[in-house]
């Protein structure tokens, strides 16, 4: 039998984060596959991805494009609408412009929606404050993103049928699109964030992994800590980095980007995860509860369908106040988490049930058993 012509998109590969765990798979499956992404950073991304010599788009050329590409988001539509050429089915990872791929007449187009595009529909005040743009940068801003959605939601026909990564995002996809989806979570590897051999006590500090964007909101992390003067560990960079440098007090430390072993090492160590932004899913909570550890969240979003009360504690609102009462609450009842509850709860979003899913669905629009799906 054939393998099927396979093109995997991507909005762009700078770097092995949540997106890129959930291509990687993809890219094993489909060896053969053909890999376009706007923009490609060689050697930032796995073995696995790299070996598809991944296409990047004519933006890729700019000089320095990798240090400033998050600002060129309104001229991403004009690289993103790229014809595909002859191929039996298309499957884009997207959170940006990647579904806005051209297939084939007749070609079915399967995307893995990480959400609409967020800077331009539900987080747009967070990625882009108000305060310090002055009236007539805002009033700008706000054409441009305007445009942005009508964009977003004109190409959303490109698509014959979507994949949510969460009830989240599949709510999401049917207000900004019009359409209906399957849940397909991301996958995390449950076989390698595991918990520590040798039981042991848990150390007296909270901890923080992630790219430090703005809408993450880990700011209040750092003030939730201050104000209680607990210890805080903060595994990450990006580009709010310097701004949380300066805010964090003597009680945190950064650690920057860290190799997945020490991640591992300060899941089984720390108190709790603390996660007080709004994520679409969120692998890092499940992989702190892999490894057995307590998870402090926000109650809105992924985490709300990933985090459960034998699991963690949730963060009533995005507030220096909420998220003190937050930690104060789960500090109460830390002795009460169960290690092993938190272990079984990640369990169920383990690399090889994502594959089976996944991989199970594509083959089943290939064979013509799910039919195209229009606007509701």
């Amino acid at each position: 039998m054939t393998a099927p012509r396979i093109v995997l998109v991507h909005d762009w590969l700078t770097g092995m984060r949540g997106g890129e765990k959930c291509l990687e798979p993809a890219c094993v499956r489909w060896p053969t596959a053909r890999l376009v992404a706007l923009l490609h950073d060689p050697g930032a991304v796995s073995p696995a991805i790299e070996r598809l010599h991944p296409k990047a788009s004519a933006l890729n050329r700019l000089p320095g494009v990798l240090r400033y590409y998050r600002y060129l988001l309104p001229v991403m539509p004009l690289f993103a609408a790229r014809k595909l050429g002859d191929c039996d089915a298309v499957l884009s990872f997207s959170h940006c412009v990647a579904k806005a791929v051209v297939p084939p007449a007749g070609v079915p187009h399967v995307c893995y929606c990480f959400s609409p595009m967020r800077y331009a529909w539900h987080l747009r005040d967070a990625y882009f404050r108000r305060g310090p743009l002055g009236r007539l940068k805002a009033a700008a801003l706000d054409v441009v993103l305007g445009r942005l959605r009508a964009w977003d939601r004109r190409t959303a026909s490109r698509v014959t049928h979507f994949v949510a990564i969460s009830r989240t995002v599949q709510a999401r996809i049917r207000e900004c699109y019009g359409r209906d989806s399957v849940v397909i979570c991301p996958p995390v590897d449950t076989d390698f964030y595991t918990p520590d051999p040798v039981p042991r006590p848990r150390d007296d500090f909270y901890l923080v992994v992630s790219a430090l964007a703005p809408y993450k909101r880990f700011d209040l992390a750092l003030d939730a800590c201050a104000a209680l003067g607990r210890r805080l560990v903060v595994i990450g960079g990006g580009q709010d980095e310097a701004r949380l440098r300066r805010r964090a007090g003597p009680t945190v430390t950064f650690l920057g980007r860290q190799p997945d072993g020490v991640l591992r090492d300060h899941y089984r160590r720390c108190k709790a995860l603390l996660f007080p932004g709004e994520e679409d899913f969120g692998i890092v909570p499940v992989e702190a509860q892999a490894c057995g550890a307590p998870v402090i969240a926000l109650g809105v979003g992924g985490t709300a369908e990933t985090v459960t009360a034998a699991t963690g504690v949730f963060i009533a609102a995005q507030t220096v106040g909420a998220t003190v009462a937050a930690i104060e609450e789960f500090e109460r009842r830390a002795d009460g988490f169960d290690p092993a509850a938190a272990r079984a709860n990640a369990l169920q979003y383990g690399r090889g049930r994502y594959e089976r899913e996944l991989f199970g669905y594509v083959e089943a629009v290939l064979a013509g058993r799910h039919p195209i799906a229009g606007p509701l």
